[in-house]
């Protein structure tokens, strides 16, 4: 799974799930802050999804379509870990929206 995260969702969640390609934004480029505009661009230039809790990611795919992919955390302020574990038990579902072409986006809710 590659998934770009979005910058409200910490870079430690690439370590609590290494098995997962979890490419934090603010690695691409290095340091450089990012506008949602451009990460969907990335993402969807090098064959990644989006994880985010941000709504906007929802209103380019309204306005662009897809890919890339949406994972939508509708879940509110949770710890990083809770994330994690959300994901990973998640994963069989996660695995058959993204081979879904009909699909783009996946809400997650707590």
């Amino acid at each position: 799974m590659r998934l770009v995260a979005d910058e409200n969702i910490s870079w430690r969640l690439k370590k609590l799930i290494p098995q997962w390609e979890i490419l934090p934004s603010n690695e691409i480029p290095p340091g450089k802050r990012l506008t949602d505009l451009m990460i969907w661009q990335y993402a969807k230039a090098n064959n990644y999804s989006i994880l985010t809790f941000d709504e906007d990611f929802f209103e380019l795919q309204n306005l662009f379509s897809f890919p890339p992919k949406i994972i939508w955390l509708r879940t509110g302020n949770v710890a990083t870990y809770e994330i994690a574990n959300l994901l990973i038990k998640l994963k069989k579902e996660i695995d058959e929206f993204m081979v879904n072409d009909e699909l783009g986006i996946y809400e997650i809710y707590l």
